[in-house]
């Protein structure tokens, strides 16, 4: 016989029916009773010390796991901080679901203590926003979420929870488990594929987006090794193939290899399966024309209405990652020839001499080499490694010269936004504490969410982070000094001495400003996060002119004011 249960039971139980085992949030009174169901739950709450931190992490655990993350915050400025994190999920296709406490349906419209009509903040930026205003509809209202968060093209919902609503009591049964929906290819589709690829000379695959998993990983792997095709993974998704792979040549983002992008403008056919084929995937639009690329293009999306939205296509597939890469591995085979075995292995010698020392720390006798130490981290830790960063010039150490060791090993916003590196970093140790995981922080990024290293020492997380400190915002200065050289303004930063602050928080603290002090440092640091089961920092302090592997701001600055005295006639 049923029993009649609160709303906040209700939440708790229908969270419990769709395997959700973790909870990020930062507590509030708008959920109290929520809080008062999961005390006796086995349901895991993490603690945040801000709500961006908590909406970041569960963006993290929805890119580890593929299941929703999931956040609670309160109303007002609990859910202001933490749609941030709602973006990045959006624009990062990340199953995650927000909840939100809300002011009493008798308060509602009256513009009461933090209230806010969530519908209209995250209407553009979820998949779906709604309120629960009767706990008989909880088990339905969060049955819908999570199809809705991880179906098509996943990404972020957003219930909003009235406080009245969550003391009701109700009689009500318990949903199914959810399942996932993704479309998949049609045998004609196949056919046409297979006849453009039989046609094509210079062909290369673009991998990106979300929806994989480690068994789509491989097959479209072993697909490009049987058919010897170029894999090119897009921006901040460079873990869906293992990098050491005889096909892998390269990532297709920021900063990316100048002659792999000469290779996708001259390639006769693109393949792209998974990413939006957005703005930085694209170079600004550029490596594919819009909206007819001169190049025939295939796109497969998880997203119906993403595919012909910029790009119109040659042939369009809905259809989830695992859909096609079955597809793929069941397609009868057909000839290549030695043309493309020839494109890979050059693609691949371009993408070792790209990954090559640059010549930047030789010439400005830097006494640290960040390059040297993304060779250090790769040296002494294992090849499943998980690195996590967020935006900032320095993660190009990261994207350029770190070797992905194969699915879900890296952890990045497609966003851009500042302050995911330390959140992601802990949730990723957090839900696989068996694994080394690195956080790559520039020191502007760091103090946007470095409060989360207090969660890290609470749950005895042995993450270990790097913090890339120049005393500046690295790379709003680099444009700065291309757009208006020698007038720096806003972007100078006096930074707290970082390793000490760590200490502070109860981590383990170092400062390196030698390249030979890197590496003892490292080992350290890493033999502190296995003994103790706590995190470790590392601050790296250098010069900040090194602002790039190819640039300095000094080059960058004069070429600036070379190209003014051209346009000026002097």
């Amino acid at each position: 016989m049923l029993k009649s249960r609160s709303g906040g039971q209700l939440i708790v139980d229908a969270l419990e029916v769709h395997g959700v085992d973790t909870i990020f949030g930062v507590p509030g009174e708008s959920y109290l009773a929520v809080l008062d169901a999961l005390h006796d739950s086995s349901i895991r709450f993490i603690i945040n010390r801000q709500e961006g931190g908590a909406a970041f992490m569960a963006d993290a655990y929805g890119k580890m796991t593929g299941q929703p993350g999931i956040c609670f915050v309160t109303r007002g400025p609990g859910a202001t901080n933490a749609s941030i994190g709602v973006h990045t999920a959006h624009q990062d296709s990340t199953p995650m679901i927000l909840f939100i406490g809300q002011v009493g349906n008798d308060f509602v419209e009256r513009e009461a203590f933090q209230e806010i009509d969530y519908r209209r903040m995250f209407g553009q930026m979820a998949k779906w926003v709604a309120q629960i205003d009767r706990a008989d509809r909880i088990p339905e209202y969060i049955a819908h979420a999570f199809q809705v968060a991880t179906s098509g093209r996943p990404g972020p919902v957003v219930l909003a929870l009235p406080e009245d609503m969550l003391v009701q009591q109700a009689i009500v049964a318990d949903t199914r488990r959810y399942t996932p929906v993704q479309a998949a290819p049609s045998p004609t589709q196949i056919t046409q594929l297979r006849a453009l690829l039989s046609a094509a000379t210079r062909p290369v695959f673009l991998l990106g987006g979300s929806g994989w998993d480690c068994h789509a990983c491989k097959r479209i792997a072993d697909f490009a090794e049987r058919h010897h095709i170029p894999l090119a993974c897009t921006f901040r998704f460079q873990d869906l193939v293992d990098n050491a792979h005889p096909n892998y040549i390269g990532d297709v983002g920021i900063g990316i290899n100048p002659k792999l992008a000469q290779r996708i403008q001259n390639a006769d056919l693109v393949v792209a399966i998974g990413p939006r084929l957005g703005e930085m995937t694209t170079g600004g639009y550029t490596l594919l024309e819009a909206p007819l690329p001169k190049q025939k293009l295939i796109h497969v999306h998880s997203d119906a209405s993403e595919l012909g939205r910029v790009y119109q296509a040659d042939l369009m597939i809905n259809s989830g990652m695992k859909e096609m890469t079955q597809a793929l591995t069941d397609m009868a085979a057909f000839d290549t020839g030695t043309t493309w075995q020839h494109h890979v292995s050059e693609a691949r010698a371009e993408l070792q001499m790209w990954q090559q020392e640059p010549a930047i720390f030789a010439k400005e006798n830097a006494p640290l080499n960040l390059w040297q130490v993304v060779q250090n981290i790769m040296q002494q830790t294992p090849t499943d490694t998980i690195i996590t960063n967020g935006a900032g010039n320095y993660a190009t150490w990261a994207h350029r010269y770190f070797r992905y060791g194969g699915f879900r090993t890296q952890l990045a916003p497609t966003s851009g936004a500042m302050g995911y590196s330390v959140p992601s970093g802990v949730a990723a140790k957090l839900i696989a504490p068996e694994r080394t995981v690195i956080t790559f922080a520039g020191d502007g990024e760091y103090l946007m969410n470095g409060q989360e290293l207090a969660t890290a020492v609470q749950y005895k997380v042995g993450v270990i982070i790097i913090v890339f400190n120049n005393g500046m915002y690295g790379t709003i200065r680099m444009h700065q000094e291309k757009t208006f050289p020698q007038r720096v303004s806003g972007t100078e930063l006096q930074n707290p001495d970082f390793a000490a602050l760590a200490r502070a928080f109860g981590a383990h603290g170092e400062t390196v400003e030698q390249t030979a002090d890197f590496a003892p440092a490292l080992q350290r640091a890493i033999e502190h996060t296995r003994t103790q089961q706590l995190p470790a920092l590392i601050e790296l302090r250098y010069d900040g002119n090194l602002i790039t592997p190819g640039a300095t701001l000094n080059t960058l600055r004069q070429a600036a004011l070379d190209a003014g005295k051209e346009i000026n006639g002097t």
